[in-house]
């Protein structure tokens, strides 16, 4: 029975020894292979390969954006003709700054203060020659492959005040030609005034080319922020603001409404709080220029109303003229407090308080409705 028993059992033992040797044989030709072992060298083997795949993806990565970068332009024909109407519009301005920056006196009638040596003036044009160049900057980032991938803040801020300072210019200057044409415009007199600042033409052919490069840049702007950020707009507004935001909206608002109802009594023919000499030079002109003041105010402050009270409501048109409002408020106020202060014009002491109170009141209202925008789009994009 032993013998049997021994007889029977062995060849299953011997088959176990044999393949114990043959996985002990593997196990050995895989860690000769991997040179480390214990397995630790398969271990490193498998994370060479992940960092090898992770570096290809990089480089796939890169190449990508480089040859997106210098991807031929795919722009439509509308697109490209805006962004030559906008580069070709800058050219006067810049040509007109370059000159007086390099002495010239083209413009400028004798007796101006612009001829007169002033530190002030010459960083003013250098500063605003800059400016304007930058639309040129902004008209191919609007277009080019690459401008989808510039991040929000270094397009939305040159885009905020490129709306904010060609807004009221193109609102208000074809109404003063339209009044003009008609035998509305300014009197002798306070044509004359303007006429001792510079000449005429440059009126026409520098603010001709700012309402050329508003038309051209919003051209450019809503689509791109249509595809870029579409979905800001999508669907109702939402729920209410943060109670801050509320708080912002509401001043906003108030301060708009006093701001509003301040520039519409100049606009149709108010003259209390203005000074002898600005009420001396007030005109159907002028009054234009406080109409279109008046309205960016209030569309500041109620659009933010609006945004931050939420409901059921689509939000496009308090976010497209509330951004309007609130960029053409802030920046044309801080513009307006900065020039009392240049030499020989006002040297801020000539300057009513109240006009002065109202041009910081605008930077404020502007202030607060861009902080309300800020807020809504940082809420809708964090929901997205």
């Amino acid at each position: 029975m032993t013998r049997r028993a021994m007889h029977r059992t062995g060849p299953a033992d011997t088959t176990d020894r044999t393949d114990r040797t043959d996985r002990t044989d593997r196990t050995d030709r895989t860690e000769t292979t991997t040179g480390t072992p214990g397995g630790r060298g398969t271990a490193a083997a498998r994370a060479a390969r992940t960092a090898g795949k992770t570096a290809g993806k990089a480089a796939g990565g890169a190449a990508a954006v480089t040859a997106e970068a210098r991807a031929p332009d795919a722009t439509g024909a509308g697109a490209r003709l805006l962004r030559a109407a906008a580069v070709a519009a800058t050219m006067p301005y810049l040509a007109l700054k370059t000159a007086w920056l390099a002495g010239s006196d083209i413009g400028i009638p004798e007796g101006s203060v612009l001829l007169a040596p002033s530190v002030f003036f010459t960083v003013a044009n250098a500063v605003t020659m800059a400016m304007d160049a930058a639309v040129i900057v902004l008209a191919l980032l609007l277009t080019r492959p690459w401008g989808r991938r510039v991040p929000a803040p270094l397009l939305l801020v040159p885009a905020f005040t490129a709306t904010g300072l060609l807004t009221p210019i193109l609102a208000g200057f074809p109404a003063q030609l339209a009044l003009r044409a008609v035998g509305l415009g300014a009197d002798p007199a306070a044509r004359a005034a303007g006429e001792s600042f510079l000449h005429g033409w440059v009126y026409l052919v520098v603010y001709g080319g700012f309402t050329v490069q508003g038309l051209a840049l919003a051209g450019l702007f809503v689509p791109y922020a249509r595809r870029r950020w579409g979905r800001l707009r999508q669907g109702a507004s939402g729920m209410r603001l943060p109670p801050p935001t509320g708080v912002a909206a509401g001043a906003a608002a108030a301060l708009g409404t006093a701001l509003g109802a301040l520039y519409a009594y100049w606009a149709f023919g108010g003259a209390a709080w203005l000074g002898a000499e600005r009420a001396a030079l007030h005109s159907v002109e002028t009054g234009v220029v406080s109409a279109v003041h008046a309205v960016c105010a209030l569309l500041a402050g109620w659009c933010a109303v609006l945004l931050a009270r939420g409901g059921g409501r689509r939000p496009v048109w308090p976010l497209v003229a509330g951004w309007i409002g609130s960029a053409a408020t802030l920046c044309w106020g801080l513009y307006l407090l900065a020039v009392p202060f240049a030499p020989g014009i006002g040297e801020g002491g000539g300057t009513p308080s109240v006009i002065l109170l109202a041009y910081a009141g605008q930077v404020v209202t502007g202030c607060l409705a861009a902080s309300v925008l800020t807020g809504f789009a940082t809420r809708r994009r964090t929901l997205a």
